[in-house]
């Protein structure tokens, strides 16, 4: 019979770091967030390889003695609980795994000074063995070297991806640290390239616009929002400004980088009627709850939580976000496309006049420098007699607009002047020219319309089976959806448990009635299992609305007078979220006069 033995301490290292330490991202953000911990005001970190060859952080913290750099060195030791209320902490670390884990894979060289102290002093662990100590010279602060991870390790170091993917991993980690505390300066360097680098004492929206985009500002709302006890703070990107992946969607709880699939689902939720289903909103979400109310002790990484009101906690953030939302609905993404401005802007460059313009100067110098002409005259070379039929009769339509009212100057979409295509309303506001796309605004229109109505709960009204309809599924399947079934019922789904493995559906969605109950609620427990929360069939009627919508709107080819397309603009501007419509694209988009007079050459 084999024999139940202590295992040595190293091996007991080297297991928790198969927890800890997956990647050099995940040593690169224990380090990080120890600095943080320490009180830094200033955090410099620099990779070589994406990390695969070194590591290295620094800080202005409070350092440690020698007698508390060896301490830091031993399993579970950690000055981040005072006490054993776990539950209390508030601090990003509290393990007290990170470092000896780090320093059983890798050679790892620590240096500490505290601000009392005359001179730092340094350990160095290589793969759990410690192979020197003693003075270091260092300002006060931590330095942290983290070399050849794995390296005596082939079978974790095998598993390791290219420098690139590597590097990759390591500033997200970064940037999500730097944006949880805009109170601290951060500078990232990757081998002799400076990434990023930004200052103490920058807002929150201003700090995640300088790391995540620079456009976000403009085309974002800004959250701050409280119900009882909990707080959401962040900024949010307008519908029409998203992206193809989920890669840009920052999401903190009481200052930690986490990767939660509640607060994932709720993003989702809020942004799903304004989204198409493979696009994905920016943002970087901030929610603040009492410690007590949730759970960080749920995984050694520790980016993941868990939350004591979950759908207290998601619904907060659905109603949140489209709270704010709702503060820049009449907004979307507005810079005008970069190419096609640049269309406007490429026209061929000619030195002597077109032949229609000689004609009509008789070739005298216009320009007044003996015979030298314009250089940005573009004219083509027709030869002009006076015949029509040599212009193309145009598309759109313009009219007599009528006397402009004495409010026109407070009408943020303007006074429509035409129609172009069939399709664009042309209109001009008091700072410049907008293009309106008639068939997703009114779309848009449309479907809220609908929704101020009652019409999605006349949609979600529940059809009765002739005969109740047995559905089997594995017996968590059947949990997920038993808890849910008050929920589901409000949406038109009604079903009951039927035995271990089993739910009996006795109605469905009035809308859905074609479709497989069966199917339906396999997809239901798949997305309660990926999301924590259904929204699935919220989403599948949401379809169904904006469906109607689409094909109750005006659409485009059809032709509209001043009138209609005046009153289509000011219904836009009282409708919720008329910036997009229902897919995410932009309704309208707007050039400033500046952008205008630039084509001409005015600025």
């Amino acid at each position: 019979m084999p024999q139940i033995r202590r295992l040595p301490e190293t091996l007991v290292n080297r297991i928790a770091a198969g927890e800890v330490v997956e990647r050099p991202a995940s040593a690169l953000k224990e380090l990080v967030e120890n600095a943080i911990d320490a009180r830094a005001g200033r955090i410099a970190v620099t990779i070589v390889d994406g990390g695969l060859t070194s590591i290295e952080v620094t800080d202005d913290g409070c350092g440690m003695t020698p007698g508390e750099m060896a301490l830091a060195m031993e399993r579970h030791a950690t000055s981040k609980m005072p006490n054993e209320a776990i539950e209390e902490v508030d601090t990003l670390g509290f393990r007290g795994e990170a470092l000896p884990s780090i320093g059983s894979v890798a050679r790892l060289t620590l240096e500490s000074r505290p601000r009392v102290a005359a001179q730092g002093w340094k350990r160095i662990i290589d793969h759990g063995e410690i192979t020197g100590e003693g003075p270091a010279a260092l300002p006060p602060g931590t330095r942290v070297r983290v070399e050849n991870l794995f390296a005596k390790v082939p079978a974790r170091r095998k598993f390791l991806r290219t420098a690139r993917s590597e590097y990759a991993a390591c500033q997200d980690v970064v940037k999500r640290l730097a944006m949880a505390r805009p109170d601290i300066a951060f500078s990232f360097r990757h081998g002799d390239r400076q990434i990023f680098s930004v200052q103490a004492g920058d807002g929150i929206e201003a700090r995640v616009a300088q790391i995540v985009a620079r456009e976000l500002s403009d085309n974002g709302v800004s959250i701050d929002l409280e119900r009882g006890n909990m707080r959401l703070t962040g900024i949010a990107g307008l519908p029409t400004f998203n992206r193809g992946i989920a890669d840009h969607q920052y999401l903190f709880v009481n200052g930690r980088p986490v990767k939660d699939r509640l607060l994932t689902g709720a993003v989702r939720g809020a942004y799903a009627d304004m989204l198409a289903r493979d696009r994905h909103a920016v943002l970087a979400l901030f929610l603040h709850v009492p410690l007590a109310e949730v759970d960080v002790n749920v995984h050694p990484a520790k980016t993941e939580v868990r939350f004591r009101d979950a759908q207290g906690v998601r619904g907060f953030i659905v109603s949140g976000l489209r709270q704010a939302l709702a503060t820049g609905d009449k907004r979307s993404a507005q810079a005008p496309d970069a190419a096609a401005m640049g269309r406007w802007q490429t026209e061929p460059v000619r030195q002597e006049p077109a032949a229609a313009m000689r004609s009509i100067f008789g070739g005298r110098d216009w320009s007044g420098h003996g015979g030298a002409v314009g250089a940005r005259l573009s004219e083509d070379r027709l030869a002009w007699d006076g015949r029509s039929d040599l212009i193309d009769a145009p598309q759109g339509k313009a009219e007599v607009s009528g006397e402009i009212p004495d409010e026109a100057a407070s009408y943020p979409l303007g006074i429509a002047r035409g129609q172009v295509a069939k399709t664009y309303i042309v209109a001009e506001a008091s700072d410049g020219l907008i293009l309106v796309d008639q068939h997703a605004a009114h779309e848009r229109i449309v479907l809220e319309r609908l929704r101020s109505a009652g019409a999605g709960e006349k949609v979600a009204a529940s059809q009765a089976l002739l005969m109740p309809e047995v559905v089997e599924l594995d017996e968590p399947a059947c949990d997920r959806l038993e808890e849910q079934i008050g929920s589901f019922a409000d949406l038109g789904l009604v079903m009951e448990r039927f035995g271990p493995a089993a739910m009996l559906v006795r109605a469905v969605p009035g809308v859905l009635k074609k479709s497989d109950p069966g199917k339906l609620l396999q997809d239901l427990a798949d997305d309660l299992a990926t999301h924590g929360a259904s929204l699935l069939l919220g989403e599948k009627i949401e379809y169904v609305l904006a469906t109607m919508a689409c094909h109750g709107s005006v659409r485009a080819g059809r032709v509209l007078n001043v009138a209609e397309m005046n009153a289509l603009l000011r219904e836009m501007e009282s409708t919720p979220r008329s910036g997009q419509c229902n897919h995410g694209r932009p309704t309208w988009v707007k050039l400033s006069m500046d952008d205008v007079e630039k084509l001409f050459g005015r600025h």
